[in-house]
């Protein structure tokens, strides 16, 4: 049975001039420097590419520029390393760019690496142990603290036997923790971008996660250009699919290179979406000068890309160095990634690596005032829990609705069924039925931020009104016109289901422990109304009349009638016409008993007749009982429902 290969990525870090590419060159036999700049001025400007086997293990191995003008081409070939390569070089020690690239390692998240002492042969022995104190010094407390320090001549060829077996336990700890990352949907950050004449354009990068083969459709974002893959190689060999932890050179159809960069990726259809905001765990370096600064402007390395954005610190006005806290950044220009993508920050100018962290959400809304639930969400991004993660994700969607298909690019999940099953059950996310074939997916506790919002929104209008039993429901939802009409009336539901919220009809709603605050003169006022309507049957003053009646408080008139409909003391026949709820009942009484002789209906006049009053009265109050559904016109003719619960 043949062995299965294992493809990782090694990338190189360490100062200029300490011998990065000679080992390279030495352990692979590639010329990694490949621009002729490169070769005459003896140092690496640009990424360069080589590959070593060490069975089961093929190394794509990225060589990144060691001169601190060029730290932005290193953090381009930084993306998806799974091993670090740290270059020391004997006879020159720890150096400013030693250390710049060691904290991007550090902070990249790396599972493992390895130390290389280049130039041993040009170095006196008794100088070797300082060197490598300095080095043990500088990787104290990091992932590079257990690694083996071999010391190496890429001109004797000393220590190469021994490399490589550090390099092939190093690749054994790191493809233990690409098996998730394997799973997940193609993609891959472009690093270089070129045309080739009879073939046209040409990307190449780091394959990330997932596979690609030959006529797959796959987009480039940001962008969303959609393109097909026509030819693929890894390391100059034509291959018909590259995967997780390879180098791959990517014939494109449908783009031409002028419209492509550096920061854009080649994805999945669906799998990455373009944005302006991340929400970030962030770690300042212990060795920055002065704190990080809530809305400061940073240089933001994501992928294969560099950004400037604004840093919009969530826990606090500073983030000291040293210290770690919950972040957002606000990019000058679109970018892509993914749940936990790890970033470094640099200062605008001068330039220098101040920190850099760990993406949690890439499909961010700004943040401006979190509460301690949004901080408690958003640091269980990083939780070990899937059903924890995936619940999140679907809290940040908002009232837009949680789609689950996105829980690879927002939590790392890739398979997201069960979850959802299980977050429906729970109930900790609920299904709102917006038409008969779609649903809208909402975290509970969204539900209930919207609904406390509404209560406020009600309180205030009870103390702006203290009469009012009940509001206008039609404008209290437009006030919240951002969210989906019918997920509103779900959540209006809840809190009528939970006895917050009371309805008074079916236009008007308020909170079930508000009401009218009468004052004594209003009292006075609501039973002279109240009695005025009993005593004067169905004959009662129109409203201009009633108000006419009452001494005081006239303007209080109107809602004070609504006040008494709503208890049900009276009836509203019209809006300028109401009568005692008994002279209501005792006419409907009345009404119905004469019905019942006669079963083809009965005419207006009939009705006038029998109500003894005028048509200034009976139209409106025909008119009242056809609403209510008590009698239904056809014609000339009314009849009388068969039940009137009123009557019961």
């Amino acid at each position: 049975m043949v062995a299965m290969t294992i493809d990782l990525i090694l990338g190189t870090a360490g100062h200029i001039d300490h011998g990065k590419t000679s080992l390279i060159r030495a352990l692979t036999g590639v010329e990694t420097d490949r621009l002729p700049e490169e070769r005459q001025r003896g140092i690496t400007i640009d990424l360069g590419f080589a590959e070593l086997e060490l069975p089961p293990y093929r190394l794509g191995i990225v060589d990144v520029p060691g001169h601190e003008r060029f730290v932005r081409n290193m953090l381009a070939g930084a993306t998806s390393i799974d091993v670090a390569l740290l270059v020391v070089a004997a006879d020159d020690s720890v150096k400013p760019q030693t250390r710049e690239h060691f904290e991007i390692l550090r902070l990249l998240d790396l599972p493992a690496g390895i130390i290389a002492l280049t130039k041993a042969d040009l170095t006196d022995p008794e100088w070797l142990p300082l060197v490598v104190e300095d080095i043990e010094n500088l990787v104290k407390g990091s992932f590079l603290e257990s690694a083996p320090i071999v010391a190496t001549s890429a001109t004797t060829g000393q220590g190469l036997p021994e490399l490589h077996e550090a390099l092939r336990t190093a690749a054994a700890t790191a493809a233990a923790q690409r098996d998730a990352k394997t799973r997940g949907p193609f993609r891959m950050a472009i690093d270089r971008y070129f045309s080739v004449p009879g073939h046209g354009t040409i990307v190449t990068g780091s394959v990330s996660s997932g596979r690609i083969a030959s006529g797959d459709q796959v987009v480039i974002q940001p962008g969303n250009i959609s393109v097909r893959v026509r030819g693929l190689q890894n390391h100059d060999r034509q291959v018909d699919e590259v995967g997780r932890g390879q180098r791959a050179a990517i014939n494109l159809a449908g783009v031409k290179a002028e419209r492509i960069g550096r920061g854009h990726e080649l994805a999945e259809v669906g799998h990455l979406l373009p944005t302006r905001t991340l929400t970030v765990r962030l770690d300042a370096l212990s060795e920055n000068s002065q704190p990080l600064k809530n809305r400061q402007r940073i240089r933001v390395h994501l992928g294969s890309g560099q950004f400037l954005a604004n840093l919009l610190l969530l826990e606090g006005p500073t983030l000291e160095p040293g210290e770690s806290a919950l972040a957002q950044l606000l990019l000058a220009e679109p970018a892509v990634a993914i749940w936990r993508q790890p970033l470094v920050i640099r200062s605008e100018s001068p330039v220098t690596t101040i920190g850099g962290g760990l993406v949690l959400s890439p499909d961010a809304k700004m943040i401006r005032r979190p509460d301690a639930i949004d901080l408690e969400m958003l640091r269980d991004l990083n939780s070990e829990s899937a059903d924890r993660r995936a619940e999140v994700s679907a809290f940040l969607a908002g009232f837009k609705g949680w789609d689950p298909s996105s829980l690879a690019r927002n939590a790392g999940i890739t398979d997201s069924s069960e979850i959802q099953e299980r977050l429906l059950k729970t109930e900790k996310v609920l299904a709102i039925s917006l038409t008969n074939a779609r649903q809208l997916l909402v975290h509970v506790a969204i539900l209930d931020r919207l609904g406390e919002r509404v209560c406020r929104t009600l309180a205030g209008q009870h103390d702006e009104d203290q009469l009012a039993l009940g509001f206008e429901y039609a404008p209290l939802r437009q006030k919240y016109s951002y969210v989906e009409p019918l997920l509103f009336d779900a959540v209006v539901a809840r809190l009528v289901s939970a006895g917050l919220v009371k309805r008074h009809g079916t236009r008007r709603i308020g909170l079930s422990d508000r009401g009218p605050r009468l004052s004594n003169n209003e009292r006075k006022v609501y039973d002279q109304l109240v009695d005025c309507l009993r005593e004067s049957g169905i004959e009662s003053p129109f409203l201009p009349d009633l108000t006419e009646r009452v001494k005081k408080n006239r303007q209080s008139v109107p809602s004070l009638l609504q006040i008494a409909v709503a208890q049900e003391e009276i009836v509203a026949v019209s809006n300028v016409y109401f009568v005692h709820a008994d002279i209501d009942l005792e006419m409907r009484k009345r009404l119905r008993a004469a019905a019942e002789n006669s079963p083809n209906g009965m005419t207006l006049s009939e009705i006038r007749n029998i109500m003894g009053t005028s048509r200034k009265f009976a139209v409106p109050y025909c008119e009242y009982l056809d609403r209510i559904g008590v009698t239904v016109r056809n014609g000339d003719t009314r009849q009388f429902a068969a039940y009137d619960a009123a009557e019961t």
